[in-house]
């Protein structure tokens, strides 16, 4: 069960990545999802959390009933 989870984290960062830049590149924060700059080490994305919560949620359980 937490070796879905521990693989979900991956697929999850990259939804939320490409989906806020998607939504940054079109002028808008996404409304509830809050898009927004996110900085490290000077180097800036944009992030959204509640992007990277579903996302990592729904390969969570994509991968978990594939086992």
């Amino acid at each position: 069960m937490m070796i879905s989870f521990y693989k979900s984290l991956v697929p999850g960062a990259l939804f939320s990545w490409i989906v806020s830049m998607v939504l940054m590149n079109g002028g808008t924060t996404g409304g509830a999802l809050y898009v927004h700059r996110l900085t490290v080490y000077s180097v800036a994305f944009p992030f959204s959390w509640m992007l990277f919560i579903g996302g990592t949620g729904l390969a969570w359980f994509i991968l978990y009933s594939m086992d």
